[in-house]
This record gives C-alpha cells, structure tokens and sequence, in this order.
C-alpha cells in the first residue's frame, strides 16, 4: 500500500524532473520495477535535446541523430521500439575550408602538410595516453588532474602543437565537439570526454565512428516511443519552480500542481537545475558546479534542394571549416528519396552561434549560403527550403550539445556530478560515465539514477 501523506496524498516513489532520453529511461526503469511515479517536463514535448522539426515536407531531427557501432545503449533502445538505422552517406571528395583556401580529400584524414599529418597523428597517441591516466568516473582524481584542469584546451594547444594547420585542426575538432572554443574548456575536461567517447578517432570519426548511422524516420521517434509507453505517467507544460525537501520526502512545485515522493530525479542539465528554488541549500560543490556548467552553443541548419546536386559533381556533402560561420557540414539526404530531393545538414557553433544568434533568421541563412557556395559550388545557392532550430534561444535547454566545464571546475566541483543532495538525485548525459553529451550517455545515466531510488528503498 502506498505510503500516504498527512493530508491523504499518495507519497509516489519518485518524482523524475525532465522528459529528455535520461529522464524518460529512468521512468521506464521504474515502471519495470513496479515503482509509483510521475515525469515532469517543462516543454510541451518530451525529447529535450532530440526534437523533431520538418523541412520540405520531410521530417528532419533538429536535436541529436547520429548514433555509433559503441553506443550499445541507445541501439538496443532503438531495436527494442522498432527504429532502425542506415548508414551516414559518406562517398566522394570531403572539403575542408582551411583559412578561405579549399582541399578535398577522401577518407578520414584531409591533405595536410607531412609535418602536420605527424603532428596530428602524434597528438592522437598522446591523448590516448593521457586519457588512459584517468580513473574511471573520477577524473579529478588523476595524478595530472591539477595540472590539466588549470589549462585551457588552446593554452595546451599553444605550448604542445608546433605545426598551424595541426593547431587548427585540434580547435575545429573541439568547435565541433562540444560548441565551444578551445579557450573556453579545461584541458582535463577536454580528456575525459575523449575518454568517454573511446577516444579522439571514434569520437569524430564516421565509418566505425559516433557519425556512422542515422535512424530512419529520425533520432526524436525513440524519445517519443519511449513516452508513448509510459502513458499518463508523463506530464507536459509543467516546469519545475521549487523544490522542498524534509526528512523523509521531497515535494516538486509545478506548474500543473504539486507532487510528493520519496526521492526525485533531476534529470535536466545543471545550467537548468541551477534556475530551481530549494529550501534547502544545497551543498557548496554542488551549487558551484550548477553555476559553473554552461551549455555549448549552436545552431542547428537543414537546407533542402531538388536534388543532391553534390553527388553527382563527386562530393559527399561533407565540409569542414575553420573560418566559415557554418562550418560542420553533412549530406542529410533521406534514404530512397534521392531522385527527389537532397538535404545537407550543419552546424553554426562556438563563437560563431553567439554571433549569429543575435541576427535574424534571414540574416543567418545568407550566412550559410554564401558557405555552402564556398563549398559546394553556385548550384548550392538554388536551395527549395531552408530550417534552423537555435539552441541558443531555447529556454528550457539554454544551449547544446552538453554542459561544458571551464578550467578549475572539474578538480574543485567534479565529485557532485552524480552525489546524491539528500532525497535529491541526478541524470542527464553531462552526469554519464560512457558518451557524455550523447543520447546513450542520456541514457546510462536514466539507468544509474533509477538504480539508486530503487536501491535506496527497496
């Protein structure tokens, strides 16, 4: 029998705040385990960080899409909900825009000078190795953690990279990764998400990469299958805005009405976390983390054409840049529609979202035309539709890809990333321990969180 409340309310086992992959896992790990609850979400969808959105009659993931061969989590979500994937379009001649000079290359590795293909392939080994060094889930604890947290990624760019084009290479890659510049995040952090993501070649890579497949139909089918299931458990358009917790439950203001439960998952990024009220203060590591875990920026651009014009000039619409506002590019072709339409796929982030964000949406398209021309030819200015979904402008999620870390936060602030605040528990992909930042990191932590209510009560 549930426990009741002094005014006759149904104490629930848990309260899950935030209807992304993490929160939406831990549900239905409470569901399987028989568990009284409710999801709580702000938006009114479920998702988060995956959202659908539709360009030319097509429906497109403006949120997160691509999933690798090691992301056995999310695949099996995937397999179990009935979502298949296909494999990112990769043949022909990729481009790389190095300071407004063009190169095409095949394969992984652009043509770089041989000095800076060493380099590169140099510092590959080395953050091997130095990912290697760090404890599992407990970075700050690695015998260099002091000295790789007090170091920017372009301060140790800058005193260990010899070579221009290798330096460049290093911050596209960090641009691109986690929508920040390499100025802005801590070497240490910069090594654990490395590390997370089985390291710098599967990280960014496609064929065998975190790049290699899509799902067809799209990414944001899973969050809403996983929803589907879970019925009436869910609760949209009711963000959180207090918090009370007492010595034996917590109660979460909404705007929908009040809930009450034993424990409470906070499955939203700390960014977000931090605009709640708690009765009770939190503890300092805690709230000093929340404060200091900003989201990367970025825009996310679909840009449809007849046809994919690319292709037949020997192009796999994939382009990379170092001085182009949009500058990650990929071929978004849907599968078997190829006589009919072509899609490309990218990215305005870092410095160049902060930017950009501030013009207008025609503003910001003139922008990716004249890049994609740069890259691909005049013929890539005849497009039939243009999408955008700005990270940056979204309220409930303040930014994408992850919650980032700036020098100092990791060594002085890490160890609250999954504590437990009392009653209070935390998911989300920046708490992961395998693929922070990614759907399947979302998803681990769903699981962790879960486990720790269950276990805590059981």
């Amino acid at each position: 029998m549930a426990q009741k409340l002094d005014d006759g309310k149904d104490l629930l086992d848990a309260v899950i705040v935030g209807a992304g992959l993490a929160g939406l896992k831990a549900a239905r790990e409470f569901k399987a385990a028989g568990k009284s609850f409710r999801l709580v979400e702000a938006r009114d969808r479920v998702g988060g960080r995956s959202k659908p959105g539709e360009v030319a009659g097509h429906i497109v993931d403006f949120g997160g899409q691509w999933v690798g061969p090691q992301q056995k989590l999310l695949l099996a979500e995937a397999s179990e909900l009935g979502v298949e994937t296909y494999a990112q379009y990769t043949k022909g001649k990729n481009v790389l825009d190095m300071d407004g000079s063009i190169k095409t290359y095949k394969g992984a590795m652009p043509k770089l000078s041989l000095l800076s293909l060493l380099e590169l392939g140099r510092l590959e080994k080395r953050w091997a190795r130095e990912c290697a060094m760090l404890p599992e889930g407990m970075p700050w604890l690695a015998t260099k953690a002091a000295d790789w947290d007090a170091s920017t990624v372009e301060s140790w760019i800058l005193k260990h990279v010899r070579s221009k084009h290798a330096r460049d290479f290093a911050r596209i890659i960090t641009r691109a990764v986690f929508c920040a510049e390499a100025s802005q995040l801590s070497y240490l952090y910069f090594l654990e998400y490395l590390k997370q993501g089985q390291g710098l070649e599967c990280l960014t890579g496609v064929k065998g990469g975190a790049q290699q497949d899509k799902f067809v139909g799209g990414a944001w089918q899973i969050p809403e299958r996983m929803a589907k299931a879970l019925g009436e458990h869910v609760m949209l358009e009711a963000p959180v805005h207090y918090i009370v917790q007492s010595t034996d439950s917590v109660t979460v203001v909404t705007e929908k009405g009040t809930l009450a439960a034993r424990r409470v998952i906070m499955a939203v990024p700390p960014a977000l976390a931090s605009r709640i009220t708690y009765n009770q203060p939190l503890p300092v590591r805690r709230d000093g983390l929340m404060q200091r875990m900003p989201m990367g920026s970025v825009i996310k651009i679909h840009v449809a054409y007849e046809r994919p014009f690319w292709r037949e000039a020997g192009f796999s619409g994939m382009a990379t840049s170092t001085s182009r506002a949009f500058n990650v590019v990929f071929d978004q072709t849907p599968p078997g529609s190829e006589g009919d339409i072509g899609m490309l796929v990218g990215f305005i982030d870092g410095i160049y979202a902060v930017a950009l964000s501030a013009l207008s949406e025609d503003q910001r398209r003139a922008f990716v035309i004249a890049d994609l021309v740069h890259y691909f030819g005049p013929e890539a200015s005849n497009l039939v539709a243009y999408a955008e979904n700005d990270w940056t402008a979204d309220e409930w999620s303040r930014g994408c890809y992850v919650g980032t870390m700036a020098p100092g936060t990791m060594t002085t602030y890490g160890e609250a990333l999954r504590e437990p605040c009392g009653r209070i528990h935390w998911a989300g992909t920046e708490t992961a321990t395998e693929w922070m930042g990614y759907l399947d990191g979302a998803l681990q932590s769903g699981i962790r969180a879960a486990g720790e209510v269950i276990d805590k009560d059981s």
